[in-house]
């Protein structure tokens, strides 16, 4: 079955009117069954500490939570030495012994997609969900292409009351004129910024515009209190670069689309081949991959303007280098350990080459241009590296359900896609809770591990700070030298979100039973999903 794209995240995405809500019935994502709690008193007995600010690895701690806050953190001994029984807090109504083990904040994944059935993906927002949340994802902000913004203000509502087995969700409706959706003078930008927040939304994604509609658009957003974050879409960036929008109030961006664009210094427009199509998804993505190289050097005198002037503006930067990750090693993404087990048939197919689908570019995907990405990769890493170094907020975001993504999995790729950037570790975690809370302007509630703010927690059996790969639900494999068994460890253990504790390693189970389903209703065997067409 072919499948047509759904955005671009694209300018052609259909934007969904409110009344189709009722085709996104409550029915699509179930009433929570997974998870115990909140408690009136819950105990987290002897686990070291990362909070999510940058300071190092603390313990063993206490941490005590009342049912959705956290109300106490107390340190209560030193590694290698009996914990002092006098300085625990008093007995919960449950505790769980994570002696060893390690707490840190939820995670924010600030560029998700919460996909339906109905969709090219083919992925429920259940599967979606359980993946987040065995991840340690317990935010997410959704940066919706097609969804309306009061199903999506629904959702939010029935997560903060843990109706669903879901993170909190932050709606970003997406500003993008189509036919379906015309917006075709100011005023009519205006209004629809207006409806967005009375339907409940909490922000807007940008894509693009003539520039009267969308300066017009971004000033409504900042009037009516909701934050914005925009994909520079390529047919507007000739007047929308990431300095322009950013000096009409934009407070983030997505990718990089727009910001080589702003430090050019002997042209205005990419450098287009004379055959290149926007439409063809391998001319958009091949030639994407040479865009680095035609901005200013790092460290020029442009470079350097445009890195001053954004961070004078306090500006938000999410770079998703996951997402494109499948462009410098195809080979490698698409035979990542995951996809066996955790990547649904239907977004399987989405993913493999195909010209209806947005993302399945590989048409004839070769050596000159995953050589063009990693160059790209050096220079766009250089810039966000050192935009963290001077204080620039950058967050962690994964764009999921494209380009051999599977949701979940490719947030922790982007934590160490971020670690190959430069961050170390703490800021690789801190850019995926503190700073991640304070681009989507929810820090007094979430980011950090810390008295009064809601207890949203990931437990971890090794040490991330050693190697972030224990974070993935596969794990990590390694020689257990004493026994002389290759062995598998690894996967965030328990993740806690408003109180309610999940087993993270069961939801993963039910996520691998949702495949297997799949795969057996489709008549195919266990294991590798094929790229090549198999005859019948």
């Amino acid at each position: 079955m072919k499948h047509f794209t759904k955005g671009l995240c694209a300018l052609t995405a259909l934007l969904a009117v409110a009344g189709s809500a009722l085709a996104q019935s409550d029915a699509d994502v179930p009433d929570r069954t997974d998870g115990d709690g909140p408690y009136d008193r819950l105990v987290l007995r002897g686990g070291y500490l990362i909070d999510g600010s940058g300071a190092p690895t603390q313990g063993p701690v206490d941490i005590v939570i009342e049912n959705d806050r956290i109300a106490e953190v107390r340190v209560v001994g030193a590694p290698k030495l009996d914990i002092d029984a006098e300085r625990r807090p008093a007995a919960g109504t449950r505790e769980i012994d994570v002696s060893g083990k390690y707490i840190l904040p939820g995670f924010v994944n600030l560029h998700s997609h919460i996909h339906t059935l109905q969709d090219g993906q083919g992925t429920p927002p259940d599967y979606i969900f359980k993946l987040h949340l065995a991840h340690g994802i317990t935010t997410i902000r959704e940066v919706a292409n097609s969804k309306p913004t009061a199903w999506l203000a629904d959702l939010r509502e029935r997560s903060e009351r843990d109706e669903i087995a879901a993170p909190r969700i932050y709606p970003f409706t997406a500003f993008s004129p189509s036919e379906s959706n015309p917006l075709n003078t100011p005023e009519q930008a205006r209004e629809f910024i207006r409806d967005i927040k009375r339907d409940g939304g909490v922000g807007v994604k940008f894509f693009g515009a003539p520039e009267e509609i969308l300066w017009a658009a971004l000033d409504e957003a900042g009037k009516q209190g909701l934050r914005t974050t925009m994909h520079h879409a390529q047919l507007a960036v000739t007047h929308a670069n990431v300095l322009d929008t950013s000096g009409h109030g934009l407070n983030s961006m997505e990718h990089w689309y727009g910001l080589p664009e702003a430090m050019f210094d002997d042209q205005v427009i990419q450098n287009y081949s004379p055959d290149y199509i926007y439409q063809d998804e391998q001319n958009r993505f091949g030639e994407a991959g040479k865009l680095w190289t035609q901005a200013a050097d790092p460290y020029s005198e442009r470079w350097e303007e445009v890195m001053e002037t954004l961070l004078e503006r306090d500006f938000g930067i999410i770079p998703t280098f996951t997402i494109y990750s499948a462009s410098r090693d195809w080979m490698r993404s698409r035979n990542a350990d995951w996809h066996d087990d955790y990547t649904l048939p239907s977004l399987w197919d989405f993913f493999r080459p195909d010209r209806h689908a947005h993302g399945s570019y590989w048409f004839d995907w070769g050596t000159e241009e995953e050589v063009a990405w990693r160059e790209n990769f050096d220079l766009w890493m250089t810039f966000i590296n050192e935009y963290k170094n001077r204080g620039g907020k950058v967050g962690v975001g994964s764009d999921a359900g494209y380009i051999y993504q599977t949701y979940g999995f490719g947030y922790i790729q982007e934590m160490e896609m971020l670690r190959e950037a430069g961050f170390h570790p703490l800021e690789v975690l801190r850019a995926a809770t503190q700073t991640g809370a304070e681009i989507i302007g929810a820090q007094e509630e979430i980011g950090t591990v810390q008295v009064g703010k809601k207890a949203d927690l990931v437990i971890v059996a090794e040490n991330p700070l050693a190697n972030l790969k224990v974070l993935y639900g596969t794990g990590h494999i390694k020689l257990n030298d004493e026994t002389g068994e290759v062995v598998r460890v690894g996967g965030v253990e328990t993740t806690i979100k408003n109180g309610v504790v999940y087993d993270a390693a069961a939801l993963r189970a039910d996520i691998r039973a949702m495949v297997a389903d799949a795969k057996s209703e489709r008549g195919l065997p266990e294991g590798p999903m094929p790229i090549v067409t198999q005859s019948e």
